[in-house]
């Protein structure tokens, strides 16, 4: 029997991460999301997630400063970037240059453990560096150079915004790269497995992750969150809001989830960040919209908040632009993705589902003579 979307149809064994739908229960590597978000970092998750455990205080120190000395571009992708159309979105540039990167590297087509988790340490540094390269260009302005100083959140920052970043602002972006790091089979993370199950490399492996997250359905839903807030403008206009889109059967951006039949866990504690940071700009709009609408949407559809909902309200305080916010996205799960690629060379097979046939059957060809003397 089909499942529409593959709706809970297991598609691969991974010993990754693991949702547990009916509890909203989230592990990487089986320590749970609370845990991860409380306690660990962005660069101790990668090491998590690409090796299995938690990393020892040094293998910590050398695992972040191998990380950090990768996020230098190659010069020749920095002036394929200049020559983007302004006009290009940040996730086609963003694709553009995943792609390209591989020109660059010498084990590209190395098919090596040794080769593919040096590329993973590269393309993972080097996607933060990407985005916020792109962020400079298209406003007119030289990219920042990357520091092999600071975290992955910091040097991130530093290079979106060109200014040395606050501290709630580095502890904001460590959250949300922590959070969003993986996610399981999402679409996304499955177009790179099925992509490296070819035996593809893994910079071609990224850009199909990258394709598939760019869509609305997926790595973009944060942004429709955000142009929703931004058209209810205050707390006031949410129940009008809510009402009108309930009555004219339309989506409510932000809220439910494929797995979940609980709170997502990942909101818990963006929910949180979304205060604190409205607070500390003396801005609390966003967060007080969500709020009222999370609280009228469980009230009318019983439907909870998911990760995008408060991500879109914490990057906007922290002043990302909107059409930015998928891209940061990826400077996550990047992370997720690489771990997903690793394992699916480990062990591999390649994937090639079947299809439920449902077109018409026995029909006969008709020659051509007689389709035209039909047709006049």
């Amino acid at each position: 029997m089909t499942k529409a979307g593959l709706e809970d149809v297991i598609a691969a064994n991974s010993a990754i991460c693991d949702i547990i739908g009916p509890e909203g229960k989230l592990t990487y590597r089986g320590i749970d999301i609370h845990d991860l978000a409380r306690d660990s970092s962005f660069e101790e998750t990668t090491y998590l997630l690409w090796f299995g455990k938690l990393p020892t205080p040094d293998a910590l120190q050398r695992f972040s400063a191998d990380l950090a000395s990768h996020r230098v571009l190659p010069e020749p992708v920095i002036r394929l970037m200049r020559d983007f159309p302004r006009t290009a979105t940040p996730m086609d540039a963003l694709r553009t240059a995943v792609s390209a990167l591989a020109f660059y590297d010498s084990q590209a087509h190395d098919s090596s453990e040794e080769a593919n988790v040096a590329k993973a340490l590269r393309v993972t540094a080097q996607t933060a560096t990407i985005v916020a390269a792109y962020e400079q260009l298209r406003r007119g302005r030289e990219p920042v150079p990357p520091s092999t100083q600071g975290s992955h959140a910091e040097s991130f920052l530093r290079m979106l915004f060109n200014a040395e970043p606050d501290p709630l602002s580095v502890k904001a972006m460590d959250l949300a790269l922590i959070l969003h790091a993986d996610h399981e089979l999402n679409a996304s993370t499955f177009a790179a497995r099925v992509t490296a199950a070819t035996l593809a490399d893994m910079y071609s492996a990224v850009v199909s992750a990258i394709g598939a997250l760019a869509g609305p359905l997926h790595g973009g839903a944060n942004e429709q969150v955000m142009k929703m807030l931004q058209t209810i403008g205050d707390p006031q206009g949410a129940e009008a809001y809510v009402t009108q889109t309930i009555q004219a059967h339309k989506k409510i951006p932000g809220f439910g989830h494929r797995v979940y039949r609980t709170e997502d866990p990942r909101a818990t504690h963006l929910r949180k960040m979304s205060r604190e940071l409205g607070e500390k700009v003396g801005n609390l709009r966003w967060y007080e919209i969500s709020r009222k609408l999370e609280e009228l949407v469980m009230q009318q559809k019983h439907l909870y908040a998911n990760v995008d909902f408060y991500s879109a309200s914490c990057y906007f305080t922290m002043g990302i632009p909107i059409d930015m916010f998928t891209p940061v996205f990826a400077t996550s799960r990047v992370a997720g993705w690489t771990a997903h690629i690793l394992e699916q060379y480990h062990d591999n097979r390649l994937i090639r589902p079947r299809a439920e046939y449902i077109g018409l059957k026995d029909v006969a060809y008709v020659p051509m003579d007689r389709r035209v003397k039909a047709a006049s």
